[in-house]
């Protein structure tokens, strides 16, 4: 992909960034509002969007809030406007903003299955089919998608989940192709794995499972950085961890052993939980509560990352070889 871009600085540049009054987002505004950018903050809760500007204004940039729901269109596009009126120039969209649900397909509420759709999928879009027309007449521009590795493998008990991403990995990669002739317009993706953030508490919840995000939980700070880097320089795809990277060659090879192992350990975990009350989570509705950056995890996040990496890796071992034996028994 090309490599190019006119300024790689991101002072006094407006920069907008969707999902950003929690998690990911919020950690993506304070990292761009320490590298100088002027920020237009979108969410769908005017409180988390409040408080994650107030914490960006303390590195002396100008910040915009805008309630702005990415499944809808036309707000879309009024975002798109008011980060116009700033000085008529934006140098970089982040598409951020995410549902998720988890629970058996067939007992996922339909509205709910649609919003996460909507939200991930069509909120993408619709970001995109909005931006796009301005960095072409600006001559330039980063549009950058944070995917997940969900992107390249499914996620069990996810699936709408799963839908959305694999959607938006084509969408990058269609978009990618049309800008081919413009050496100044980026379109960039980002495969991260697991993350330490606010999403998971927000979900959308019909597992009966008590959420949090399974090992190696990384720190959402570390990703936003990578957001940073990819602004200044931009690149087709990107893998901020070892995780992401290694699970998608690993799907690639064997993909059936991955879903095998994964829904497996999904069932055992329905089967014994503790039977939490399902909730739709803020699928349907803006987040009210907590709006930090941080969410639970399965295991202690005060254990050193290359524990956590002997522990998944040793964990996904361990399942393999008893599906393997479990199959040669069953033969």
């Amino acid at each position: 992909m090309k490599n190019k871009i006119k300024d790689a600085t991101l002072r006094n540049q407006t920069v907008v960034i969707t999902g950003a009054s929690s998690g990911i987002g919020k950690a993506t505004a304070i990292a761009f509002a320490r590298e100088g950018a002027d920020l237009v903050l979108a969410a769908r809760g005017l409180q988390g969007l409040e408080e994650t500007a107030s914490m960006c204004r303390k590195s002396g940039v100008m910040v915009k809030v805008v309630a702005t729901d990415m499944s809808d269109a036309k707000q879309v596009q009024q975002l798109v406007k008011e980060a116009l009126s700033i000085n008529g120039y934006i140098k970089c969209w982040v598409n951020n903003a995410g549902v998720l649900s988890f629970g058996k397909f067939e007992e996922t509420p339909v509205e709910v299955i649609g919003q996460v759709i909507k939200t991930n999928l069509l909120g993408y879009v619709y970001g995109a089919r909005a931006i796009l027309p301005v960095f072409k007449q600006q001559g330039e521009g980063v549009l950058i998608n944070n995917i997940s590795i969900g992107g390249w493998m499914p996620a069990p008990y996810g699936t709408a989940y799963t839908a959305s991403k694999y959607g938006i990995r084509g969408l990058v990669e269609g978009l990618q192709a049309e800008v081919a002739n413009e050496p100044h317009i980026h379109i960039c993706a980002l495969y991260p794995g697991f993350q330490r953030s606010a999403g998971i508490g927000h979900a959308a919840n019909y597992s009966g499972i008590r959420l949090s995000t399974p090992p190696p939980a990384f720190n959402p700070r570390r990703l936003a950085y990578a957001m940073v880097q990819m602004a200044k320089h931009p690149v087709a795809a990107a893998y901020p961890d070892w995780f992401g990277l290694l699970f998608k060659r690993l799907y690639q090879v064997c993909p059936a052993v991955i879903r095998t192992v994964s829904s497996f350990a999904m069932r055992g975990a329905m089967k014994w939980a503790n039977k939490t009350e399902h909730t739709d989570g803020i699928v349907l509705y803006p987040s009210k509560g907590y709006n930090g950056i941080y969410g639970k995890t399965l295991l202690s996040t005060s254990l050193p990352l290359p524990k956590r990496m002997v522990v998944t890796v040793l964990g996904i071992t361990a399942m393999s070889i008893w599906l393997a034996s479990r199959s040669r028994r069953v033969k």
